[in-house]
């Protein structure tokens, strides 16, 4: 906004003037131009008073530094006698005139090269201006009043303090609390108010204090005159006077009454007689006390801040009532962050820190710290701890990083339903050609396999087929608890017998404490050394083993598969994070035909750095998708941007079916968001493979090296396109270059 800002305090002084300063500081640092006429003296109780007859005339104010009486004042501006007029600095115009002269200067005398003026701010006055007795008389009223009369928004503003030390601190919290309090009215100006008399208590913490609409009180004085007769020889009578009354005091000095009666001159009915403004401000005060809760005088005595709606004609306008929230008054939101693992702890604190940086939000521990449960507030907790009862019965002001229900795609049984049942329905979707279809089946001891093949028709035919081929033509399965993670109980095998062997190898190895528990968000019970208990987990996918891999000429031979984050927002929006992992294996691939002893050495085939020893620790196991080879034999130069491209198209068709199509086993809400890891396996010609999607990915897996441009930028984009616009700020719903949006799903929700 372009504002104009006047007093009836004159230049900025410690002595008369010590706010005014601040607040143009504050307002241009949140963006304003601000443009500054002031009377060149103290003016105050002059009210909205135009000098009739007298010439106005300008001199230049340059302010010094903040809070010290350094300014200087120039008879002309910059510019002029040869003077660079490039010269950095403000200026002000100083008049030797009234505050509401000041007015009318400001708008039609200068600044025409700024643009027209928004809004005229006169003050802060030194001291409050409640209640009519203050009001009548405030030159700072006055020439927000004139500022109105000249069809332009205006606001009176006044600081009532108590102590004439004046903090720069406590000054600075009201000049920022103000700046805020100025930006809301103009953006929230109601109809019929000519102008605003805002009083701020000038005392520590009056930002976090409440903002009332007021009345004005209506008071009177109550104890006579407002001056003070004071001796006319003793008042400042000019020199001249003094020797003149002098003179006629000697000269008839034991004489008077003779030369009286002689003369037949009465004596006068006067006395001469000066007197000096001394209004009984108790007046004030004790009408304050007396009366009613809400007006202008009782809300700034209780430490609040008032702001009156008034018309041009110093009358109240009607009907504006209730209190003001400012953002920055209280936090726009609490933001509770309560991750089990240092890593993503730190990581998530940070994110919200940068990308709401000039936001004020308030990190609390629970939502019992909430002063009031409808409050904004944002939670990013291990899903056991999320509070699913508060942020479904608060849609529009609670957020949370998990969906309640998505079972259709991190449980790797359900996944492969999801996708089958899809594909069925769509015949060309982009699932078919990127999704192996897998079979499901149930096991509680080895013993009963037989049985569960009988419903697994496609491995039973596929195994027995096996039977009959050579080593190099066998069709491998690769074999996947459906609950479990991190690679745990994955097994390849091509035959009844080696998928028997793996189940029985399990029951062995069962402990006697067969107690066990199972996540809701794709963890499981697991034994040691990445085996799995049969009959806790019981579901199992076998899905035909991908081979031959991609192999790059960097990669020592090793396999590797594709980390890919992706965002899903409410009720739903779908984003790829452009940032992707490749992930190792930590030995070189050798087809599994051509192993012996069964398969046994899995680190050939498992990409997962969690089943490695020393997890991500291996040197070269995670490296950015964006810095592989650029030359790979057998692939295009874009090759990386072919699969980037593929990998959108998957992820947000396979979000599609699971919120289209299983709509029980996944139940997309406008108040939720949530980052999924999705793997994919690139085969030697080219094409991405979906595996698996996982809830609550292990951001750790990442490593401190690559922590702060793949995860920390994971979660600052995050913040920007869910958290944010999610409480009405500025955001990336569209996505951006680093978030890529791939479905636009729309499923009819809303908060």
């Amino acid at each position: 906004m372009h504002i104009l800002v006047v007093n009836d305090d004159g230049p900025p002084s410690n002595q008369s003037s010590p706010y005014v300063h601040s607040l143009i500081h504050s307002l241009q640092s949140a963006g304003h131009t601000v443009s500054v006429v002031l009377p060149h003296k103290q003016r105050s109780w002059i009210g909205k008073a135009h000098i009739v007859g007298a010439s106005v005339k300008p001199s230049y104010f340059r302010p010094g530094t903040l809070h010290k009486d350094d300014g200087s004042i120039h008879s002309l501006p910059r510019g002029s006698n040869g003077e660079a007029d490039d010269e950095d600095g403000d200026e002000w115009i100083l008049i030797d005139s009234t505050p509401a002269s000041c007015v009318q200067i400001g708008l039609y005398h200068y600044f025409q090269d700024r643009g027209p003026v928004d809004l005229v701010v006169s003050g802060p006055n030194y001291g409050r201006n409640t209640t009519a007795l203050f009001a009548l008389s405030s030159g700072t009223i006055g020439a927000a009043m004139e500022g109105a009369i000249c069809g332009k928004r205006s606001i009176a503003l006044s600081y009532a303090f108590s102590s004439r030390n004046h903090d720069p601190v406590i000054i600075a919290e009201a000049s920022q609390h103000s700046v805020r309090l100025i930006e809301y009215l103009y953006k929230n100006w109601a109809e019929g108010v000519g102008l605003y008399s805002i009083n701020v208590p000038l005392e520590p913490g009056v930002s976090n204090n409440r903002v009332l609409y007021t009345d004005m009180l209506e008071n009177r004085w109550r104890s006579g005159s407002c001056f003070e007769a004071v001796d006319a020889a003793l008042s400042g009578e000019s020199p001249n006077m003094q020797e003149q009354m002098l003179r006629d005091q000697g000269e008839t000095l034991g004489t008077e009454s003779s030369l009286a009666e002689k003369n037949g001159v009465t004596k006068s009915r006067f006395q001469h007689k000066h007197f000096k403004w001394a209004p009984k401000f108790a007046d004030v005060y004790r009408s304050v006390e007396e009366s009613e809760p809400g007006n202008d005088g009782w809300v700034v005595k209780e430490g609040m801040t008032s702001v009156t709606p008034l018309k041009t004609n110093f009358m109240h306008t009607p009907g504006i009532q209730g209190e003001i929230k400012l953002s920055g008054s209280e936090p726009a939101l609490y933001s509770i962050v309560d991750c089990d693992t240092p890593y993503v702890q730190g990581v998530v604190e940070q994110a919200l820190k940068r990308r709401l940086e000039g936001i004020h939000y308030k990190p609390i521990l629970a939502l019992s710290e909430l002063p009031d449960s409808s409050l904004p507030v944002f939670q990013y907790r291990e899903y056991e701890r999320l509070d699913f009862e508060h942020i479904l019965s608060h849609p529009s002001t609670s957020l949370a990083n998990a969906y309640i229900i998505r079972k259709a795609l991190i449980r790797k049984h359900y996944l492969s339903n999801t996708v089958a049942s899809w594909v069925s329905k769509h015949p060309d979707s982009v699932l078919r050609s990127h999704f192996k279809p897998a079979v499901d089946f149930e096991l509680d001891y080895a013993e009963f396999l037989d049985d569960a093949l009988l419903e697994a028709y496609e491995l039973r035919e596929s195994l027995e087929k096996n039977e009959e081929r050579s080593d190099s033509e066998k069709e491998w399965w690769i074999l996947k608890p459906g609950m479990s993670d991190r690679g745990q109980g994955i097994r390849l095998f091509s035959s009844e017998d080696q998928l028997r062997e793996i189940f029985e190898e399990w029951e062995m190895d069962e402990p006697d404490d067969e107690s066990g528990s199972e996540r809701v968000d794709d963890d499981a019970a697991v034994d040691n050394k990445h085996g799995v208990i049969v009959s806790q987990l019981r579901h199992f996918i076998a899905q035909p083993y991908i081979d031959p891999p991609l192999v790059l000429p960097s990669s020592n031979g090793r396999k590797f598969h594709i980390r890919t984050y992706v965002l899903a927002v409410g009720a739903l929006k779908v984003y790829v994070f452009k940032e992707m992992l490749a992930l190792f294996a930590a030995k070189p691939y050798c087809p599994p035909s051509e192993e012996d002893d069964d398969v046994k050495d899995l680190a050939r085939h498992l990409t997962n750095t969690c089943f490695q020893e020393g997890g991500s620790a291996n040197e070269g196991s995670v490296r950015r998708f964006w810095k592989l080879d650029h030359h790979v034999p057998g692939l295009k130069p874009d090759w990386k941007e072919n699969i980037f491209d593929q990998i959108c198209a998957v992820t947000g068709e396979v979000f599609e079916a699971a919120s289209r199509g299983m709509m029980v086993h996944f139940q997309a809400i406008p108040n939720v968001f949530e980052l999924f890891g999705l793997d994919f396996l690139v085969d030697k010609s080219g094409t991405a493979w979906l595996l698996e999607v996982n809830a609550f990915p292990d951001f750790a897996q990442t490593g401190e090296e690559l922590k702060e441009v793949v995860i920390g930028k994971l979660f600052e984009e995050s913040v920007d396109v869910a958290v944010k616009p999610f409480f009405g700020m500025d955001g990336k719903v569209g996505g951006s270059e680093d978030m890529r949006l791939v479905a636009d799903i729309n499923l009819g929700r809303s908060a």
